[in-house]
């Protein structure tokens, strides 16, 4: 029997009659059922966080505490259930829901622990005559309403750490999660309630599109936090003008290997980040540069590489690429190659589409004009190319108007101290691929990336207002 996912407004489980079916990305299989909220529900939704946030601010610390612990642990207690569940409407082999399951539950007690930190200071202000006897305390407050937008990728990962900083500290949220994975984001809803957050408090509005706005520009609403594509965050970022924005888009994350590498090591990780759930990543590998003496060994070993991934249904615990999220997705990322292609790209290995399965590609011979260099695939598509000198690897990775992270693969610590000082991204990761990402590091990007800065401790700095209290005494 096909489950049904009421939305939750206002502590209670809300239908309305413009109901949306759920289906695989893999074979169309019904998923669950759920409803798109209407306008009404909506406002009801944004006036439910905004009323409860005199209640949230006086909540304890040790008590937020333990309802972020709580939600841990029935977590835990039900991975299996929620991995298949972002299996089924996700299309992410279920090897890797379970890892994301896993994370999600070590972000809630990561966010658990930093709400017993917030801490503020003590300031001497006598550091002048005027201000003899002065001294002040400064603290740090929540700002209230925040209004969380989170794409189908890490349709649970990526909602907690939205809403587990925001809840560390006493903010109400309105939640709407992403068209084509509602169901795991309405799953997670139901599991924070049952550990004890106030009902009020945590609104999840699935809706159209179209219909957002109010969660953009309604006055109650004091931040936005959204993470998708570069188009649709720059434009909220207008309508939000007068409010607290935060904004994690994407990229065309680049990988320098240089001759010094462990070149199996750098061959191994740089698959599993440009293949990983089909590349659907924005710190997915797209674009590797190779130091010219390598080259061709490091190319022969990715390729033979690539040969034993296995592409196919993501329930099967074999498979390493399940679906796209869309065969619309799919599609686009094959007329990317095929454009490349006619412009005198070489396909190295791929490149075919099955429907909403699209094979693990390679491209050589690209230039930074081509889409499939210039812009972010979100594809398993993965360009690689020769470079002659270090610093040309450097200006190859910051010919891009994203900037979220890239990698590096070498042992020379002044090369890399070199990479850390001129490329312009929010994240440089040493010895790994940019695709490394751990719950407690600020993650975020420059650029056309975005603004601002996610992971518990950042996003926690993000979501309080610092206020000064001076004392003359």
């Amino acid at each position: 029997m096909v489950k049904n996912y009421p939305l939750l407004i206002a502590g209670e489980r809300i239908t309305s009659s413009d109901t949306l079916e759920i289906r695989s990305p893999f074979n169309n299989e019904l998923v669950g059922i759920t409803c798109y909220a209407t306008q009404n529900q909506i406002t009801d939704a944004i006036a439910s966080s905004s009323n409860s946030f005199e209640q949230m601010r006086k909540l304890p610390a040790y008590r937020r505490a333990e309802i972020l612990n709580n939600a841990a642990t029935e977590l835990r207690a039900r991975q299996e259930e929620v991995a298949r569940l972002i299996t089924l409407e996700a299309g992410k082999p279920i090897k890797a829901a379970r890892i994301e399951v896993s994370r999600a539950a070590n972000t809630l007690n990561l966010a658990a622990e930093e709400s017993k930190r917030l801490t503020g200071e003590y300031l001497p202000l006598d550091v002048d005559a005027a201000s003899s006897g002065r001294s002040a305390i400064v603290k740090r407050f929540p700002i209230g309403t925040i209004s969380a937008i989170t794409p189908f990728n890490f349709p649970l990962n990526l909602v907690v750490h939205k809403l587990a900083p925001a809840m560390a500290v006493g903010n109400p949220i309105v939640l709407k999660p992403a068209p084509q994975t509602p169901l795991t984001a309405i799953t997670l809803g139901e599991i924070l309630l049952n550990a004890g957050w106030p009902r009020e408090a945590l609104n999840v509005v699935f809706c159209r599109n179209e219909d957002a706005s109010a969660l953009i520009v309604d006055p109650r609403v004091k931040m936005l936090s959204f993470t998708g594509s570069a188009t649709v965050g720059w434009q909220l970022k207008k309508l939000a003008y007068d409010k607290r924005v935060v904004l994690e888009l994407g990229g065309n994350a680049g990988v320098v290997v240089e001759s010094d590498a462990d070149l199996d090591f750098a061959v191994s990780r740089s698959i599993v980040g440009g293949f990983g759930y089909s590349g659907q990543v924005c710190i997915s590998v797209q674009r590797i540069y190779v130091h010219e003496p390598i080259y061709q060994d490091f190319t022969q070993k990715f390729l033979n590489g690539i040969k034993n991934l296995k592409l196919g249904d993501p329930l099967d615990e074999n498979i390493d690429l399940g679906p796209m999220i869309s065969e619309r997705e799919a599609a686009r990322a094959e007329s990317w190659v095929i454009e490349a292609c006619q412009n005198g790209a070489k396909t190295l290995c791929g490149g075919k589409r099955q429907g909403t399965l699209f094979e693990p590609t390679v491209l050589a011979n690209v230039d930074s004009e081509m889409k499939v260099s210039s812009q972010e695939v979100f594809a398993p598509v993965v360009t690689i190319s020769p470079y002659e000198d270090f610093d040309e690897a450097l200006e190859l990775i910051n010919n891009s108007k994203f900037g979220l992270q890239a990698g590096i693969f070498t042992r020379d610590i002044k090369k890399i101290f070199s990479a850390y000082e001129k490329l312009d991204v929010g994240g440089l990761i040493v010895g790994d691929i940019p695709t490394y990402r751990a719950e407690n590091m600020p993650y975020g990007g420059v650029k056309e990336s975005g603004f601002g800065r996610e992971g518990i401790r950042y996003s926690i700095e993000e979501m309080t207002e610092l206020k000064t209290l001076v004392l003359s005494l």
